[in-house]
């Protein structure tokens, strides 16, 4: 019998031999408490990474208003901090629902959207980086990694396919949001104010709905909160490094696309929409490659996502249409899609008990979020220097596509091998 941790012995930090999961029978795949938790975990994406990915609109209206006076790179600290947050906040979140369920979710839920009212009174650089780049950051932290913890305890077989419509949860928000925000700061009179606060109203539903949907299947662990075991893991720690450098690349397009698009001639409010174009064609990216990773691999999927998405950020710059840029949003939205369900579902095949899935994400993610704060500043910086965005192409492209290849090593570490199908 083996340990939380993957590994002999069984006994728990409290003296007891700890249950395997195959003692409260095999995931079941479907039926309505799983349905009912998915759908919580989409409605938790919808409204948090969903107003991530709604940050270019954001970046390029503060640019022309309350921030005017600030560089497009001290901006985008504002997002990418949010981001490295949601992902290093889950070294904590996805401990605490291993122990203690969906107890820490309700909180955190109720948190996020009194943030999003707060937000709306900001109106200076620390102000809004206080609210939408650190306390966002953390409270969307607490909330994704349970969402995913959990829907892994109810699918085994289908988990990347499950994982994945999960995270499209976050893709429709990116539709939904960006196209709201753009409408409303852009062509009515309600101001920054009302257009956040709308926003936030418009979320309060889900949110409640995924706090009283979202529950775990298996009973808590007893063992240690954190599982440090796991950073002795080959497959784990390239893992890590790949979508380190996935992360760095891959949030150019997200944070920059309207502002580059500006800068080729379209208007301001059609290049808010290229992020719900984007976001509508990452829907599809994410639970398409979803399915087919629970049948060609999930790793095999992720590397494959991690090196498309890095060729098609090389071709940004080449997008200097209307139409091009509408045609360049579809494609980098479905390849990016890729990298985000797939990462997920890459952690999730390293634990060997299924109660250790939120800790190993968290732990996974708290590392990777890195690339993610240091991604979009670095690139802006760049941009700044040149004052164009081939160079961000080239570099951003670069690090997506390093990313993948590393990913296709982590194969080596797992019983299938190097060309395994896993």
């Amino acid at each position: 019998m083996q340990s939380n941790d993957g590994k002999q012995p069984n006994a728990t930090a409290h003296g007891k031999a700890d249950l395997t999961i195959d003692e409260f029978g095999p995931a079941p795949e479907g039926g309505a408490r799983a349905w009912i938790v998915a759908a919580g975990g989409g409605a938790i994406f919808f409204s948090t990474l969903g107003f991530v990915n709604s940050f270019g609109t954001f970046e390029e209206y503060y640019l022309s208003h309350q921030l005017k006076n600030s560089s497009a790179s001290e901006i985008s600290w504002i997002g990418s901090l949010a981001i490295f947050l949601n992902f290093f906040t889950g070294m904590l979140s996805g401990p605490l629902f291993d122990r203690y369920g969906e107890k820490m979710l309700r909180p955190a839920a109720v948190l996020y959207v009194f943030l999003m009212m707060i937000l709306s009174l900001c109106n200076s650089y620390w102000s809004i980086m206080l609210v939408q780049g650190v306390l966002m950051g953390i409270v969307m932290g607490l909330l994704q990694i349970p969402a995913f913890a959990a829907v892994a305890q109810y699918f085994q077989k289908n988990r990347a396919g499950s994982l994945g419509l999960v995270a499209s949860g976050s893709s429709i928000g990116g539709i939904v949001i960006p196209i709201a925000l753009s409408k409303m700061l852009n062509e009515s009179s309600l101001g920054f104010g009302w257009s956040v606060r709308i926003v936030g109203f418009m979320i309060l539903p889900f949110i409640l709905f995924a706090a009283a949907g979202v529950k775990p299947r298996l009973p808590p662990r007893k063992t240690d909160f954190w599982l440090f075991s796991a950073y002795r893991e080959a497959r784990f720690l390239i893992l890590i490094v790949a979508l380190f450098f996935m992360f760095f690349g891959m949030f150019t397009p997200f944070f920059y696309l309207p502002t580059y698009a500006v800068s080729r001639g379209m208007s301001s409010t059609l290049a808010g929409y290229l992020l719900a174009i984007l976001n509508a064609a990452s829907t599809f990216g994410r639970i398409i490659p979803g399915i087919l990773a629970d049948r060609w691999g999930k790793i095999n999927m992720f590397s494959f996502g991690g090196v498309i998405t890095g060729i098609v950020i090389y071709a940004m710059n080449f997008a200097d249409t209307n139409a091009g840029l509408i045609v360049y949003a579809v494609f980098f939205g479905f390849t990016s899609g890729t990298i985000i369900s797939g990462g997920w579902a890459a952690f999730s095949t390293c634990p060997n008990d299924a109660r250790n899935v939120g800790t190993y994400m968290g732990m996974g993610m708290a590392v990777a979020g890195i690339g993610g704060l240091i991604g979009p500043p670095v690139n802006g910086a760049v941009v700044h220097v040149y004052g164009e965005f081939y160079q961000v192409c080239m570099v951003s492209g670069t690090m997506c596509l390093v990313g993948g290849l590393v990913a296709i090593f982590a194969k080596c570490w797992t019983p299938q091998g190097l060309l395994g199908n896993v």
